[in-house]
């Protein structure tokens, strides 16, 4: 049985080394969404949902869901190719982590063996006389196991620690993805 294993922002911060993503990392318990979070933060309101209305599930402890803010110079009615930038990244972290095959699905689904294991969702917000934001909203099912998922999503969700058979230190596949994240 996995145990939720708890992140350090402290420690998160420490073993990612220089560079522009993660320079300011929140660790929360528990939230309504990180985009909303990062937005509040940034001091703009947000009534943003996830794509399509979808929701995302994330059993505490064992997944990992975060949000990175960014002043892209891509125009503000065009945030697909960032998504598929995003999702890219995702999965090439995957794979060089664990060996896994993941794929995009287009424009911002990775999934391994047809089944979904991260979703990347991409909010912008327009400033007047400033560099307008872009969120970029991350969601991987880390150490879920299959009682984790709701029976509706069973069928066609996965997690890195049942795809790999084993579990997975959160705060490791972390640090990768952030490092990875900031070549983009």
């Amino acid at each position: 049985m996995l145990v939720a294993d708890r992140l350090s922002a402290q420690k998160l911060r420490a073993e990612l080394g220089p560079g522009t993503i993660g320079r300011k990392i929140i660790v929360l318990e528990q939230t309504t969404s990180t985009n909303d979070v990062v937005l509040q933060m940034a001091k703009h309101q947000s009534a943003g949902r996830g794509q399509r209305g979808n929701s995302w599930e994330s059993a505490a402890g064992k997944g990992l869901c975060f949000s990175v803010l960014l002043r892209p110079k891509i125009a503000i009615s065009d945030p697909v190719q960032l998504a598929q930038q995003t999702a890219q990244i995702v999965a090439t972290t995957i794979q060089s982590e664990f060996h896994l095959s993941a794929t995009v699905k287009l424009p911002n689904d990775i999934y391994i063996e047809n089944r979904k294991v991260a979703g990347v969702l991409v909010e912008m917000r327009a400033r007047p006389k400033a560099p307008h934001l872009a969120v970029l909203g991350i969601g991987v099912n880390v150490n879920q196991m299959s009682h984790d998922f709701s029976e509706e999503l069973r069928d066609r969700a996965t997690s890195l620690a049942i795809a790999r058979r084993g579990p997975v230190d959160r705060s490791t596949f972390a640090i990768a993805l952030l490092r990875n994240l900031d070549l983009l």
